[in-house]
């Protein structure tokens, strides 16, 4: 079992993604030690993520900022948040919500401030191709929106060639009967941030939800030069 978000595009052989219970929040959230909002933060004051997704996204809403890398687990990040290390930490809510810690949050980001990553706030199971006993037995707890969703925003990543160096995030959510994705990429560096969106009916399969994202994902790419 795993994190959506730590799972590369592609897979090994002989490996497949059978299973997502529902998503909790994708969201990031932001916590800050004195208790202001994001657009309330003074100028220069220190951001701690080591997310380029993040990052990038920060620094277009607020230029003033700085980004300060930081790292540890959930509790680690939040105590040097406490002690002044830093101002305000970014975090995913799935997280805090998974630890009894949803209250630490300061504000929920708006997805237009901070879209998540591929996969954020998913569990993914995964299993050896083929084996359908194994599948038969999962599928009792997938959630389809879920896996839909998740397929298409990695479809996105998977077109970008993403991997953790990469500042991409894609986002999915059921609106009506059309499913709405949502995606970023920059360059490595921040620079060069782009963004687009589709909407499309409900997909039938997992296989048309990442055909969308890959679409999407290759527009983003090819934006390059803009």
């Amino acid at each position: 079992m795993h994190s959506s978000k730590d799972i590369p595009g592609e897979l090994m052989p002989g490996l497949w993604l059978s299973c997502f219970p529902e998503r909790e929040d994708a969201r990031d959230v932001l916590v800050s030690r004195s208790g202001a909002r994001l657009a309330e933060l003074p100028s220069g004051a220190r951001i701690g993520t080591t997310s380029l997704r993040r990052s990038v996204q920060l620094k277009a809403v607020r230029p003033d900022l700085t980004i300060v890398p930081i790292r540890g687990n959930v509790d680690t990040r939040l105590k040097k948040c406490a002690d002044g290390v830093v101002d305000a930490i970014v975090l995913a809510r799935a997280g805090l919500v998974r630890l009894g810690l949803a209250d630490r949050a300061t504000e929920v980001l708006d997805v237009k401030v901070s879209l998540p990553a591929v996969g954020q706030g998913a569990l993914a199971v995964e299993q050896r191709a083929g084996d359908e006993r194994v599948a038969r037995l999962l599928a009792r707890v997938t959630h389809a929106e879920t896996a839909l969703a998740v397929a298409a925003e990695r479809g996105v990543m998977v077109a970008v060639e993403g991997d953790c160096q990469t500042p991409v995030a894609a986002y999915a959510v059921r609106s009506g009967g059309e499913l709405y994705l949502r995606g970023l990429l920059a360059e490595p560096d921040g620079s060069r941030l782009r963004r687009a969106e589709r909407r499309a009916a409900w997909p039938a399969s997992e296989a048309e939800a990442q055909a969308l994202g890959r679409d999407l994902g290759a527009e983003l790419k090819g934006n390059r030069g803009a």
